[in-house]
């Protein structure tokens, strides 16, 4: 058989040709070998599984700890770096309250009055239609 761009197929059978002609795909009938290639059928014994490579860890020291000190820190309980957290805090709290006292505290602030109050949905509020009932 002739293919259109000019070049010669042989084809073995008559099976091979009729289907060659209703243009079905080799590599959907599954006695070909372009499924079997696709499918990859019969390579097993020609290559194994490739192995894949771990990556190992590596730790490296940050702009403002060294290596040791974050595996110091690393090895210490949750206990007593909780402890230290909230020294910090309580001496940050403590700071700022003596800030404000010796700035004299709110004296030029004025508390304004709330006068927001909530009303509750059926009571009608400010909406489009706000005590209408149809």
């Amino acid at each position: 058989m002739i293919r259109r761009d000019g070049r010669p197929i042989w084809l073995g059978t008559s099976k091979a040709y009729g289907l060659t002609v209703q243009r079905k795909k080799a590599a959907k009938l599954v006695w070909t070998q372009a499924w079997r290639r696709l499918h990859k059928k019969g390579i097993s014994e020609t290559a194994s599984k490739k192995r894949t490579r771990r990556v190992g860890k590596v730790q490296r020291a940050v702009v403002g700890a060294s290596l040791e000190d974050i595996k110091k820190k690393a090895a210490q309980k949750s206990e007593i770096r909780k402890d230290a957290k909230e020294a910090a805090i309580k001496e940050l709290k403590d700071r700022k309250a003596a800030n404000k006292a010796k700035s004299g505290g709110a004296k030029g602030k004025v508390a304004k009055p709330h006068t927001f109050q909530k009303v509750p949905k059926h009571m009608g509020g400010a909406g489009k239609r706000a005590g209408t009932q149809r």
